[in-house]
């Protein structure tokens, strides 16, 4: 709340979760802690002190989710949900958008494999099946600048991701580089 009160923002993107599936795996109550518990916290203070729109960064791996990371970016969406209904003419609006892998960022793929190639191999694949959508930074900023400016309470932005690649189509273009 000390940043609420000494910069007084308007708009606020909550994306602050442990988001790496296998660091979430292995200490799950940190990640309930930090992922439900820190959004609600950050909503509660984002109500408190009048800020006009909230918007959540969350994963398309809160559809169905079967991991403890999805579950606890579910169970955040679900927050931001409840307290835009409790709360629906008040003062701050609270949305979400959610989206899948983006391009070399920090959580992506292709700086793992970049690292693994760099080592001299091997490159960790966990089923030659897998696919994932992804989009680039740019449009992943677009998405949530822009599902901020559109939001009016308690929706859920998806953008559309078009086909789904396969990791091991990746893994290989980026072996042949």
């Amino acid at each position: 709340e000390i940043l609420f009160n000494q910069h007084s923002p308007n708009i606020v993107f909550h994306a602050a979760a442990y988001k790496h599936l296998p660091i979430v795996e292995d200490n799950i109550i940190e990640a309930v802690i930090n992922n439900v518990h820190g959004t609600k916290n950050v909503i509660n203070a984002s109500i408190k002190y009048n800020i006009r729109k909230f918007l959540l960064i969350s994963t398309d791996k809160a559809v169905r989710a079967t991991s403890a990371m999805g579950l606890t970016k579910r169970l955040s969406e679900i927050l931001v949900q409840a307290y835009s209904s409790k709360f629906k003419n008040k003062t701050t609006i609270l949305s979400m958008v959610r989206f899948g892998n983006v391009l070399n960022s920090s959580g992506s793929i292709i700086p793992l494999f970049r690292n693994q190639i760099n080592q001299g191999g091997p490159i960790t694949i966990t089923h030659p099946d897998v696919t994932r959508y992804f989009m680039t930074i740019p449009e992943a900023v677009s998405l949530v600048l822009y599902s901020m400016y559109i939001s009016k309470g308690g929706e859920v932005f998806v953008l559309k991701m078009g086909k789904p690649i396969k990791i091991l189509d990746i893994a290989k273009k980026m072996i042949s580089f």
